[in-house]
């Protein structure tokens, strides 16, 4: 049963089992109140960066708020996605389940990148902290795709169903007869 898991799939499922819950409940906290959730520990760097910098107004902020939950759960969904591949096991066997994770790191990678730089644009060094991390699990996950070696596909046996056939009928003659 282990043999068909490879080392990017199974610390895929780990951040799985990681982003899928924190993102999702820091998402809807946004949805439920934008400019509250906003204000949160992991999206405070945008937070103060679109005050500080860009000056929007209320509804533009909201408007942003609101986008940031749709990237963070458009991460979550594939994720979620890519988790379902992998408990079947002739999907994952093949490599159908890459896809779904490299689209949930590709995105995630690219929100805590830009979160991270904008943490460090306002001088908030935890936000920083807890970004860059995310950062390196989601980019660490990535390298593991691109090094591990592809995946060994099994050669086609060849059908002798004309032997078995001959044998099934004739099963007590031999072959050269």
């Amino acid at each position: 049963m282990y043999q068909n898991w490879r080392i990017s799939s199974f610390n895929g499922a780990l951040l799985a089992c990681y982003f899928i819950p924190t993102w999702t409940i820091f998402a809807f906290r946004i949805m439920i109140s934008p400019i509250q959730g906003l204000y949160e520990r992991p999206n405070i760097s945008l937070a103060l960066f679109m005050s500080d910098y860009l000056h929007l107004a209320t509804m533009s902020t909201v408007r942003y708020a609101w986008l940031l939950a749709l990237g963070k759960l458009t991460v979550v969904a594939f994720f979620a996605v890519f988790l379902v591949f992998t408990t079947r096991a002739s999907i994952r066997r093949t490599g159908g389940c890459d896809e779904a994770l490299a689209m949930a790191l590709g995105i995630g990678s690219l929100i805590s990148f830009i979160s991270m730089v904008m943490a460090s644009k306002v001088g908030e060094i935890v936000a920083m902290r807890l970004h860059v991390t995310e950062l390196l699990l989601l980019l660490g996950t990535a390298i593991l795709m691109a090094v591990e070696p592809p995946l060994q596909r099994d050669a086609p046996e060849k059908s002798t169903m004309p032997q078995r056939r001959e044998r099934e009928i004739y099963p007590f003659s031999s072959p050269s007869s």
